[in-house]
């Protein structure tokens, strides 16, 4: 991403969550630890199923007496939904800003160079009262303004930045190894863990129960993560949904997401998995990408 660039995010949907109860609320529901995010700090979380599997991601931002949820869009009114399942007589109440509220990313240079920025995963400053947040998930993914529509442009302006193409910033997160687009293809087909949340800041080990806590930390503890959500590059032909992906007949992942940037859920302890390798794909040839933050 260049500096003085900003990416509009129109598929990003942003939930306000406030309230007397939204602290505890929130910790018993999302993956992440709801004390972290403060004025100066902001988190990456989930939401999962009561057997671990994924259901949302999103970016948790402290605003005001509550916090910003930003979230894919597509997905915004079913965890709308979901969140409001789970407040039974707890004291918070959901709006749905999206049609206020928007996202934009900036570079992380530009990001640094503002006053008190932190060269640090989900440090938040205010520019002109909005939170700016360098990624929790990968700083190289630059950094989130979450904004009223109405003051975007003029902000843009007084930032000297130039509005870019959105599929530069979308690119650069498939290459990061970063699902972000049409997430809900992933929802109950594997667990949240295998999404790389540990990898990506969004899980907590050490706070207390969350909605999914017993599956993710049997996982985890009993070293039985096997498999991960990784990148495919096609090099030629086609892929879809669940094609399954094999080198030699045999079985080493499947196709999860198949848009413009196509993950699959991949056994990487598999003796015959090998990132340099090629695989076949349904009708295609592919190659499975290693993410930078993979080690």
């Amino acid at each position: 991403m260049n500096k003085d660039s900003v990416y509009n995010l129109e598929d990003r949907g942003i939930l306000y969550i406030h309230g007397y109860d939204v602290l505890e609320y929130l910790q018993n529901i999302i993956t992440n630890d709801i004390n972290k995010v403060s004025e100066t700090n902001s988190c990456f979380a989930s939401l999962l199923t009561p057997q671990g599997k994924y259901l949302f991601d999103f970016i948790v931002i402290k605003h005001k007496k509550g916090f910003f949820i930003d979230c894919e869009k597509s997905q915004i009114d079913d965890l709308f939904n979901q969140l409001n399942l789970y407040k039974l007589r707890s004291k918070v109440e959901i709006l749905n800003l999206s049609n206020e509220f928007v996202v934009a990313v900036i570079s992380k240079e530009k990001f640094l160079s503002f006053e008190n920025a932190k060269d640090k995963n989900g440090y938040t400053i205010k520019f002109r009262e909005d939170p700016i947040v360098l990624d929790p998930r990968n700083k190289d993914l630059g950094a989130r303004l979450i904004i009223n529509l109405e003051k975007l442009h003029l902000s843009i302006k007084k930032l000297a930045l130039k509005v870019e193409n959105t599929e530069v910033y979308y690119s650069n997160s498939f290459k990061l190894g970063i699902a972000q687009n049409s997430t809900e293809k992933l929802k109950n087909r594997l667990f949240g863990i295998e999404c790389n949340f540990e990898d990506l800041n969004a899980l907590d080990f050490k706070k207390g129960c969350y909605v999914g806590q017993e599956n993710t930390a049997r996982i985890k503890l009993k070293d039985k993560l096997s498999k991960k959500l990784l990148p495919i590059k096609i090099l030629e032909g086609s892929i879809k949904i669940d094609d399954q992906i094999s080198f030699n007949s045999k079985e080493i992942g499947k196709v999860l997401i198949d848009n413009n940037y196509p993950f699959g859920l991949i056994k990487f302890k598999d003796k015959d998995f090998d990132f340099d390798k090629k695989y076949t794909c349904g009708r295609a040839i592919i190659k499975i990408l290693r993410p930078i933050w993979m080690k």
